[in-house]
């Protein structure tokens, strides 16, 4: 996958891993950073060259289509969408009550929005002639944390999805479909279960940008490629 030359859109660009990604990737490439905060995305801005700003909440269903319609009508250079908006609970499901609701809305904003967004992108990056749909996972996709019991739930969720939106596309070459999995990483997104002891997100950006640039559709980053590894080897054995 070429890392330059790219239109890309990244949700969640304003701050902690998306912001990282941002400046990583905005040598050579164009970027538009989507957020819910404008004054957050105009001081993101201010420290990015070749990026935009389109403010929304990607958790609304009507902000996804705006957002959508506006890429595919004044960007329709656009051929990379990076799914890195996401949203957290910490509690403890035995200390907590109302957890239905907690998981609502963490399953609609890292998963269900996901594959809607998705879904009203397609057609559209299906025509480029390289593209690229890049889902920011977790470690908690394979192991859970009883701090973050429905955040791993979906987490877990979005790898299922995002493995089968590969296999699914496979006779489309144009289209590549990667899943990256950060592990604990030092961001105001994660002060709440021990943050500050995490890798920083730039971490992360790096280990984006080598994957793109090998095509690794699958990307552990930190301690998630021992996790890895360890099922990969598993896997193996069963096969």
């Amino acid at each position: 996958m070429k890392t330059t030359g790219n239109t890309i859109f990244i949700s969640g660009g304003s701050a902690g891993i998306g912001f990282a990604i941002a400046k990583k990737l905005s040598d050579g490439n164009n970027i538009i950073i989507n957020g819910r905060n404008q004054e957050r995305l105009q001081r993101a801005l201010a420290e990015l060259h070749n990026a935009i700003a389109i403010q929304g909440d990607l958790s609304l269903e009507s902000d996804r289509i705006r957002i959508a319609n506006e890429l595919k009508n004044n960007h329709p250079e656009v051929n990379i969408i990076i799914n890195n908006a996401g949203f957290a609970y910490s509690y403890r499901l035995d200390q907590t009550t109302n957890v239905h609701e907690k998981a609502l809305q963490e399953i609609n904003t890292n998963y269900i929005a996901i594959i809607h967004f998705t879904e009203l992108m397609l057609p559209h990056l299906l025509q480029k002639e390289t593209a690229a749909i890049v889902n920011i996972s977790s470690i908690a996709a394979y192991r859970s944390h009883p701090l973050i019991p429905t955040y791993s739930a979906s987490k877990a969720a979005l790898h299922g999805y995002t493995t089968a939106l590969r296999a699914s596309y496979t006779e489309h070459p144009n289209l590549h479909v990667f899943e990256v999995f950060p592990p604990l990483v030092n961001t105001d997104f994660s002060n709440e279960i021990g943050g500050k002891d995490g890798i920083p997100p730039s971490e992360v950006a790096d280990e984006l940008y080598l994957g793109l640039e090998k095509n690794q559709v699958e990307i552990p980053v930190g301690m998630t490629k021992k996790v890895t590894q360890v099922i990969h080897e598993a896997m193996a054995k069963l096969s």
